[in-house]
C-alpha cells in the first residue's frame, strides 16, 4: 500500500478540523459557525477511530487460542468516539438554543452586530 492510501484517514480527518476551524474563524452567522463546530466535532471523531484502526483487524475478543493480540483492533478510541458523539449531540443542541435566544433578544444572528449591541 502506499503512503496515502495507508494515511487516507488521517488526511481526512485533518481535513474536517481544518476546514471547521475555518468556517468558526471566518464566518460572522452564528448557525454557519455552529455547523463548523459540528465539522470540526466530525473531525476530530474520525482522527479518533482512526488512531485504533488496524488493517485487516479483528475484534478483541479471544474466541480461539491461535488469536494473535496484535493484530486485535484497539476498543478504547470506539468507546472514546461514543462518548464524544453524545457529548457533541448535546453540545450542539446547546448551542442552537442559543442561537434561538439570540435571535429573539436581539433579532439577528450576526455576530458582529450582536458584538454592537452587548452592552
Amino acid at each position: 500500500m502506499s503512503f496515502l492510501e495507508d494515511y487516507a484517514y488521517y488526511f481526512g480527518a485533518f481535513g474536517l478540523i481544518f476546514i471547521g476551524l475555518l468556517i468558526m474563524l471566518v464566518k460572522h452567522n452564528l448557525i454557519k459557525v455552529i455547523i463548523g463546530l459540528s465539522i470540526l466535532d466530525t473531525g476530530v471523531n474520525l482522527f479518533l477511530i482512526s488512531v485504533g484502526y488496524i488493517s485487516n483487524g479483528t475484534a478483541p475478543i479471544f474466541c480461539r487460542d491461535d488469536m494473535d493480540p496484535s493484530r486485535m483492533v484497539d476498543p478504547v478510541p470506539q468507546a472514546l468516539v461514543l462518548t464524544a458523539i453524545v457529548i457533541g449531540v448535546a453540545v450542539l443542541a446547546m448551542a442552537l438554543a442559543i442561537a434561538v435566544r439570540l435571535y429573539q433578544r436581539y433579532g439577528t444572528l450576526d455576530l458582529r452586530k450582536i458584538k454592537e449591541l452587548r452592552w
